[in-house]
C-alpha cells in the first residue's frame, strides 16, 4: 500500500523556493501549481502553505531569486549606457526565468531584490536632468524592455507554436488580398524569419529586442532635447 507523504520531511522555505525556482525554469513562473510543487518536494500542499504561503508569495520569492542574479550597472555611466547594461544582461536571466518579465509588468520590481535597481536607475535620471518625468523614463524604459520579454518568454515555451503561427499568419494575409508592396515588405523584415522557427527566430527576437531598447533610449533622448528645466514638461508649439 503507497505511503502518503511525509507532512514535513526535511522541508524548509529556502527549499520550497528552491523547487519553485526550478520548475519556472523549466516550464515557467505561471506554468507550475502549489500541487506540482509538493509533488516534486514529496510532501502535501500544506506543507507548502505552512512554510511559505501560496501561490503569489512564492512567485514573489521566485523573481526575488532572479532579480539578485541581475547585476547592477555602474553609477559612473551615462543614463543611456547605464539603461543598456541593465536590459541587455536582463535577457539571459528573463530566459533562465520564463515569467519572470510578465510578473514585473504586472507587479512592478516591488521586492526588495530590486531597490538597488530602482535607486541607481532614478539618480541615473537624475543627473541626467529628467525632472519630475524621471518616473515616467524609468516606466518607459523597464516596461517596453519587460512587455517584450515576456512575449519573447510565451514564444520559447512554445517554441513549435511559434513558427506555425507565423506561417498561419502569412498565410491569412495572402488570403486577404493581393499582397501590396507594404505587406511584401512587413513579411519579408518582420514575420518570415519567426515563421522559419530556430536560430532564424532568435536571431530575430534579438534584434527586435535591441532595437525596442535603443529606440526607446533615441525617443527619451529627444525628449529631453525639447522639454523645459527644471520640470522637464513638454514645450508647447509656439
Amino acid at each position: 500500500m503507497p505511503t502518503s507523504p511525509s507532512f514535513h520531511a526535511g522541508v524548509t522555505p529556502d527549499r520550497v523556493v528552491d523547487a519553485a525556482s526550478d520548475l519556472t525554469r523549466e516550464s515557467g513562473l505561471f506554468s507550475w501549481s502549489i500541487r506540482d510543487l509538493a509533488k516534486r518536494l514529496g510532501v502535501t500542499p500544506s506543507v507548502i502553505y505552512h512554510h511559505v504561503g501560496g501561490k503569489d508569495l512564492l512567485c514573489r520569492r521566485v523573481v526575488e531569486r532572479a532579480m539578485a542574479e541581475l547585476p547592477v550597472p555602474d553609477p559612473a555611466l551615462p543614463w543611456q549606457d547605464w539603461f543598456r547594461e541593465l536590459l541587455f544582461s536582463a535577457v539571459p536571466v528573463a530566459h533562465r526565468y520564463p515569467g519572470v518579465a510578465r510578473w514585473l509588468v504586472m507587479h512592478g520590481p516591488t521586492i526588495p531584490a530590486a531597490l538597488p535597481m530602482i535607486e541607481a536607475g532614478i539618480e541615473s535620471l537624475r543627473r541626467a536632468g529628467f525632472g519630475d518625468a524621471i518616473g515616467s523614463a524609468y516606466g518607459v524604459l523597464l516596461n517596453n524592455a519587460m512587455l517584450t520579454l515576456s512575449v519573447h518568454d510565451e514564444r520559447q515555451q512554445l517554441e513549435e507554436d511559434g513558427p506555425r503561427d507565423h506561417v498561419a499568419m502569412l498565410q491569412e494575409f495572402a488570403h486577404l488580398a493581393a499582397p501590396g508592396p507594404g505587406l511584401e515588405t512587413l513579411t519579408r523584415t518582420l514575420l518570415a524569419p519567426y515563421a522559419r522557427g530556430g536560430e532564424d527566430a532568435k536571431s530575430a527576437r534579438a534584434a527586435y529586442y535591441r532595437f525596442n531598447v535603443e529606440t526607446t533610449i533615441a525617443g527619451l533622448e529627444s525628449w529631453l532635447e525639447t522639454a523645459d528645466a527644471p520640470t522637464r514638461t513638454p514645450r508647447r508649439p509656439a
